[in-house]
């Protein structure tokens, strides 16, 4: 079998995964249950980012500790982060593992400033959307205005928001959780991704890598590269472009849930 047949057959087993996962059935176990949850775009923006965050360890734990979280911001969390609600939380109140309620305070003191700099408004309401568009289209470039607002905002960077640079001596981080709220709030399938953003396009996206996303990777061929950094990501989600260049990162749906051989 020559590479491209080799490529064919990769492209028709990811097709049938993702067909198979991105249903209705996979939102119930999935931490994008949570934006879900809300209708005013602020809410579904806060929500994806900071579930995000927390997204990493046993999936039942994160989903419990989601739904804590949630519920110290009440109804409505664009409220209780502009209001300042968060000013009283218990700083070394355990929230999720290694974040704690400092670590929240940062990210609500963060966002706070971002929705009163940003200027940006869609409907009558601000959004976050324009600290992450550019006119390249480059959303590692949006990252890092986001990571560089929040730390603007707090006076420091924060360990749970990774950094995306390149510059030396640093490698560039693969940025998964970033990149996962991203295909929440890009990306439009009508049924797992909310797609409430509009200036940035499917296209645009960079799949979320992990630890099992990337062995699989390998496994397939997709990648060679050793690190699960940046290049990395760059590297997979070019060849991804390739099956479908207008909604590359659709194939999350399928690595995620290819068991290792």
């Amino acid at each position: 079998m020559d590479k491209e047949d080799k490529m064919d057959k990769i492209k028709e087993y990811l097709e049938e995964l993702v067909a198979k996962n991105n249903t209705e059935a996979f939102i119930k176990d999935d931490p994008v249950q949570f934006p879900h949850r809300y209708s005013d775009i602020r809410d579904i923006e806060i929500v994806s980012f900071l579930v995000a965050t927390i997204a990493w360890g046993n999936r039942k734990m994160i989903l419990n500790n989601a739904n804590k979280m949630l519920d110290i911001m009440g109804r409505s969390p664009y409220d209780y982060v502009m209001s300042g609600g968060w000013e009283k939380l218990d700083p070394d109140k355990c929230v999720h593992r290694t974040f704690f309620g400092r670590d929240l305070k940062y990210y609500c003191r963060g966002l706070q400033a971002s929705y009163e700099v940003t200027h940006c408004v869609r409907n009558d309401k601000p959004t976050l959307e324009n600290i992450f568009f550019n006119e390249e289209h480059d959303v590692w470039k949006g990252i890092q205005n986001f990571r560089d607002l929040m730390a603007e905002a707090n006076g420091a960077t924060s360990k749970h928001i990774s950094n995306p640079s390149c510059e030396a001596p640093m490698k560039g981080s693969a940025c998964k959780r970033l990149h996962m709220a991203l295909r929440w709030l890009v990306r439009n399938d009508g049924i797992v991704d909310l797609g409430v953003w509009k200036r940035l396009k499917p296209k645009d996206l960079m799949i979320p890598l992990d630890v099992h996303v990337a062995r699989v990777s390998r496994q397939l061929g997709l990648i060679d590269r050793k690190s699960n950094d940046r290049m990395a990501v760059e590297l997979l989600t070019e060849h991804l472009r390739e099956f479908d260049t207008e909604d590359p990162i659709k194939y999350d749906f399928a690595l995620f849930g290819v068991e290792l051989m």
